[in-house]
């Protein structure tokens, strides 16, 4: 993909941009550690979780810095792991919300809402023809105590419209 000039870091960029220096970020369905890398890279203290023990073990060869545990996101307790500091943002990215199993998605926004610091968001990005609908998911959002602060239909922070075939939502907690 990047031969091909497709930007791999956009996500982290957007993270970095809306964090402070040497913040704490959950890379929730990190997968083989990408993402958590390149945050790493860029100063921040990561954790990464992913369900499956391979992508684990390929993110902690490839990428040295950050934290990584596998878990299901659907019983997330970090606590239990020895991670008990809450995070100053979490990052959902590489469609995870669409891979997950059917009918856990509240679970897992339930479940990263209280690793959050107060005042911390949540970035979410996934694509919208992929069988988890932005009506369902503004609805598991609501149900996780959860609000929408912005939507953006790329990672690069273009306009939402409703013909956009990826959504990436802000999301902070609390009533809106």
């Amino acid at each position: 993909m990047a031969a091909s000039g497709a930007d791999l870091a956009g996500e982290a960029r957007l993270v970095d941009a809306m964090v402070p220096r040497a913040a704490r970020i959950l890379d929730a369905g990190c997968g083989s550690g990408r993402l958590g890398g390149e945050l790493s890279a860029r100063g921040h203290r990561v954790v990464g979780v992913d369900v499956d023990p391979l992508l684990i073990e390929a993110a902690a060869e490839d990428f040295p810095g950050p934290t990584w545990i596998t878990a299901d996101l659907a019983e997330l307790d970090l606590t239990a792991v020895g991670e008990p500091e809450p995070f100053d943002a979490i990052v959902v990215a590489g469609n995870v919300m669409t891979f997950l199993g059917e009918g856990t998605e509240p679970a897992v926004l339930a479940n990263l809402r209280r690793h959050l610091v107060s005042g911390g968001f949540i970035v979410v990005g996934f694509g919208t023809n992929r069988g988890y609908s932005l009506p369902q998911f503004d609805a598991d959002v609501a149900a996780a105590g959860l609000h929408l602060e912005h939507r953006f239909s790329t990672w690069d922070l273009q306009p939402w419209s409703a013909s956009s075939d990826f959504a990436v939502s802000v999301l902070r907690a609390g009533p809106r």
